[in-house]
């Protein structure tokens, strides 16, 4: 199902899951300079934590990486955080560019270009992303690394997430501005399909989720889905150093994906 939010085409891979009760998420991924065909459209890999509907009442808090030529006027790969409790009609924003997230750690430049980036067939670097929420105050913090806290989205911002989410989702969405004629070759990831594994093809490892005590568990009964496969796959495992983990992205438009 390609999700169309005003009027924009987003298609995604992700993995998910869904619960009574989330009060966090936490995995790396490995950062690509993702080629983006058009201003109007970005590649983003990312963690949502959502609660609410898929109606107008949508809350989310998201956090990754993002190539976006519309925002940062280049293609690099860049830290991002974004924000809605309206599903995104008429509250939230990337960033700073509203209030809303309120940051604390001035050494942590939130829309600056992470370097370096990962290479096909070369090294990979990752960055370990942790949401979570404050039992006391009711804020959701956000971590890069092990490093201390970038900041918070306020708890007063939204309506469910006030209390927690319902559904955590990690994978990569894109933009397709042409979804009636033909696919667009913006890539998702490395702009490789799953099958290829480390080191060609991008990835999430270590996904957990944070319970009602504030403690990190495997994201166990994690379900995968791709919008479009043939345009952008994914595929899912365990292993002891990786804990959950899936490979996901690709190129876009291809012989099978036109």
């Amino acid at each position: 199902i390609t999700l169309i939010v005003l009027g924009i085409a987003l298609v995604h891979a992700v993995g998910y899951v869904t619960g009574d009760q989330f009060y966090g998420a936490k995995a790396s991924l490995n950062v690509w300079p993702a080629r983006v065909a058009s201003a109007a459209e970005f590649s983003l890999s990312q963690i949502w934590v959502i609660s609410g509907t898929f109606g107008n009442d949508l809350n989310t808090i998201e956090a990754g990486w993002q190539v976006s030529p519309q925002l940062y006027g280049d293609n690099s790969p860049r830290f991002f955080t974004y924000w809605t409790s309206d599903a995104y009609q008429a509250t939230g924003c990337y960033n700073l560019h509203c209030s809303g997230f309120v940051q604390t750690n001035r050494r942590i430049a939130i829309g600056a270009a992470i370097s370096p980036a990962s290479a096909y067939n070369g090294r990979q670097f990752d960055i370990s992303l942790l949401i979570w929420k404050d039992p006391r105050r009711g804020h959701w913090w956000l971590q890069l690394g092990s490093g201390p806290l970038v900041g918070y989205w306020p708890s007063s911002l939204f309506s469910h997430l006030g209390g927690h989410a319902n559904m955590v989702q990690f994978g990569g969405e894109v933009v397709n501005t042409r979804p009636s004629g033909s696919h667009t070759p913006t890539q998702m990831g490395s702009g490789h399909f799953p099958r290829e594994g480390f080191n060609r093809a991008a990835y999430f490892r270590n996904v957990q989720v944070v319970d009602w005590d504030n403690n990190l568990l495997p994201a166990r009964d994690l379900r995968l889905v791709a919008d479009h496969p043939a345009c952008y796959g994914i595929q899912g495992g365990y292993n002891r150093a990786w804990g959950n983990y899936f490979y996901y992205g690709g190129p876009g438009r291809n012989v099978h994906c036109p």
